[in-house]
């Protein structure tokens, strides 16, 4: 199995494939990925700005990709860029031939898999961080765990929380979602679970200190040491 670490301007990687070729494959495309980004920021800086759901003029993939994301759960269509470019990768990888792929963005992570595979949940100071894992059983197609946190990292939240992580087939809207979910979720109040459609997202998992809230379906969870070589330090673009 290779490791490797990716960066790219703001965007801090960590891609895990079987063969050197799967990780270059998935490089190029995150790097594709975040130029398309770029030139489109360019001519279009409110684009980057905006907290509201933004209609594009631009068929670029990543850009559509946060776009649709965004507008959908309600947030500014970055809060879906890194799920976006770490779904790019792994796209990658899989048209290259990979059976098993995981890129995680700064904690925005997209994956192939034909294993099961542990995936642990850092929030912060929380006396729960870095103490679990999921068990994601073997996935056939690509698969987001993306997750947003108000005390961790340099990413703009409007939130309270220490981790709240997404599950769902679409990376971009994986991330979108933590971020919505992230802004609005308080112990006691989960109104914004109202908003997720259970064809879209398949679970959610917040943190907020020793509280924990959840919807919908999440994977089996495992006593687990999160190291911190094992973290990949990202600042959310």
């Amino acid at each position: 199995m290779i490791r490797h670490h990716f960066e790219m301007r703001e965007t801090i990687a960590t891609v895990i494939a079987e063969e050197q070729a799967f990780i270059d494959d998935a490089c190029s495309a995150m790097i594709q990925a975040r130029q398309e980004l770029e030139r489109y920021i360019f001519r279009d800086p409110f684009f980057r700005t905006t907290f509201e759901p933004y209609t594009p003029d631009s068929s670029d993939l990543t850009i559509t990709r946060m776009a649709k994301a965004a507008a959908r759960a309600g947030v500014g269509p970055m809060a879906a860029v890194a799920g976006t470019i770490a779904w790019a990768g792994v796209e990658a990888m899989v048209k290259s031939g990979a059976h098993f792929g995981i890129i995680d963005n700064g904690g925005d992570i997209a994956l192939i898999s034909d294993r099961e595979v542990l995936i642990g949940i850092h929030a912060g100071t929380s006396p729960l961080s870095d103490r679990f894992a999921f068990i994601i059983p073997p996935k056939k197609g690509i698969y987001g765990i993306c997750t947003s946190s108000a005390t961790v990292g340099a990413s703009i939240s409007l939130g309270i929380a220490d981790a709240v992580t997404v599950l769902s087939r679409d990376v971009a809207l994986s991330d979108a979602w933590a971020t919505a979910v992230c802004n609005e979720i308080r112990p006691g109040n989960t109104s914004v679970f109202s908003r997720l459609d259970p064809g879209e997202v398949d679970g959610v998992c917040a943190i907020i200190g020793t509280w924990t809230g959840t919807w919908g379906t999440i994977p089996h969870v495992v006593p687990a040491k999160v190291t911190k070589e094992r973290i990949t330090a990202g600042f959310g673009f």
